[in-house]
């Protein structure tokens, strides 16, 4: 977010607001942002990374678009939770950083958008799962409909070991 430039009023955690408020800040967000990059990780590098280090490499990736877009790297970049060695550039871990810190919380605000309109438009293509309505989160729905339809190539299979090892005890 630019420096020096009002806040945004209504600017939270992302989980804090509801998705109407949500989709509204991210507009203004994206009209007011110096740049934006949104970087993703696959459910095939999640399984095979591990959660941690895929959300490294889609950080990196969100990283290489602002680059693009700024047409210089930034030098230091703030992040929500615990360092990351890995990252490979310069960075402030701003533990609950989504709560607390403007820019993470804008940030935080884009991504949850971005990843729910992904979440809708799966959703149409595998109507069981109402991933409309859960976004992905393992309700109760959700996993009766891994239960009785099986996972999809958009399943994160390391978080489902629980139910592929679980035994029916009758």
């Amino acid at each position: 977010m630019p420096a020096g430039v009002r806040a945004i009023a209504g600017v939270d955690d992302s989980k804090a607001l509801d998705a109407p408020t949500r989709d509204r800040l991210a507009a203004r967000i994206r009209e007011r942002a110096v740049a934006i990059g949104v970087g993703a990780a696959s459910v095939r590098e999640v399984d095979r990374l591990n959660i941690l280090h895929a959300t490294v490499r889609a950080m990196q990736r969100a990283l290489v678009m602002v680059e693009r877009r700024l047409g210089v790297a930034p030098d230091h970049v703030l992040v929500d939770g615990s360092p990351l060695r890995w990252l490979g550039v310069e960075h402030t871990a701003v533990v609950k950083g989504d709560a607390t810190c403007y820019s993470v919380a804008c940030a935080s605000i884009v991504a949850k958008v971005t990843r729910d309109r992904l979440m809708r438009q799966l959703a149409a293509r595998h109507e069981a799962y109402a991933w409309e309505r859960n976004m992905g989160y393992g309700t109760a729905a959700h996993r009766e409909a891994i239960a009785t339809r099986g996972l999809t190539a958009h399943h994160r299979r390391s978080f489902c070991l629980n139910i592929q090892t679980a035994l029916e005890l009758t």
